[in-house]
Order: structure tokens, then sequence, then C-alpha cells
């Protein structure tokens, strides 16, 4: 399989590019969610750029399947908080869809209620880098986009390989 290596120049374009995004939309977070371990570079960035506090979100799906589901954050962003959840990738799409998931099983609604008011308004989500071809199709931000189909090439940034330089 072919290897892209991003450069930190690249990732730091890209955070500066979803910092344009939100500004653009008029739509600032309460804070920032970084997920482990790829989101937590471009949500620190994101966090140092916008003087946003960020959190993180323990999500290792990849690397053993070990998540911890996160119950505060679920009921912020269901009681209107805004968040922005960063990632490096949305590759297949499984880790961002987690999130949707477990925050919508941890919150009892109302019999009236639905998470559809949340996701996108009050729950943004944004990557360094979008598949186009992922599950999960609700990216908010996004800094570059590939098409994994027409070109199956792993990404690897700047924070993966730094020793081997």
């Amino acid at each position: 399989m072919k290897k892209v290596y991003y450069t930190w120049q690249q990732v730091e374009g890209a955070c500066l590019d979803i910092a344009r995004q939100m500004h653009s939309h008029y739509w600032r977070p309460d804070y920032i969610v970084g997920i482990t371990r790829g989101g937590l570079v471009p949500a620190n960035l994101l966090s140092q750029y916008t003087g946003i506090k960020m959190n993180s979100l323990d999500i290792s799906l990849r690397d053993g399947g070990d998540c911890v589901s996160n119950l505060g954050m679920a009921e912020d962003a269901f009681n209107g908080k805004n968040i922005l959840i960063v990632d490096d990738i949305n590759d297949s799409g499984s880790t961002l869809n987690w999130v949707m998931e477990d925050w919508e099983k941890s919150v009892s609604l109302p019999i009236d209620e639905t998470w559809d008011h949340t996701w996108n308004k009050s729950v943004k989500f944004a990557v360094l880098v979008d598949n186009e071809n992922s599950a999960f199709g609700l990216v908010d931000y996004v800094g570059m986009s590939i098409n994994k189909f027409d070109d199956p090439s792993w990404i690897i940034f700047p924070w993966e390989n730094w020793w081997k330089n």
C-alpha cells in the first residue's frame, strides 16, 4: 500500500482552514474535544489558536477497542453546549460513529426529544483528512479531502513517525 506522509506545514494549514470554516459559519464551540490519539494534536492546535478550552476522549477502536465514554460531554451536547469533536482522519467512519452511538445511548431523553437537534448544530465534527467514502457523512469541517476508493493510500501524520526523520 502506498504511504502518504503529511508535513507539519500541511497539518497547521488544515487546522487554520478548519478555524476559518468555523468563523465563516459564525460558529464557536464552548470546548474542543480531541479524540485520542490522532485527534489530540489538531485539537490542541485549534485550542491554542482560538483560546478555547480542550478536553480529550479516549477512543482506540483500531488499537484494541478500548473506549471511555464521557457522560458529561454527552449531557453537555444534548443541553446545547457547542462542542467541536476533532480527529486526525475520518477513514472508515467507525470512530465518529462510535461517538454518536455512545452519546445517544448515554443520555435518557424525554419521550418527545431526539438527538436530531444536536448533531451538526451544537455538536460538530472536524478532521484534518476526510475520506469521502467513509461510513460517517456528518463531518462539518475538513482540512483536506481524499477518496480512498480511488486512492487507498495510508496517511501518515508527522507525529506518527517523527523519530524516523
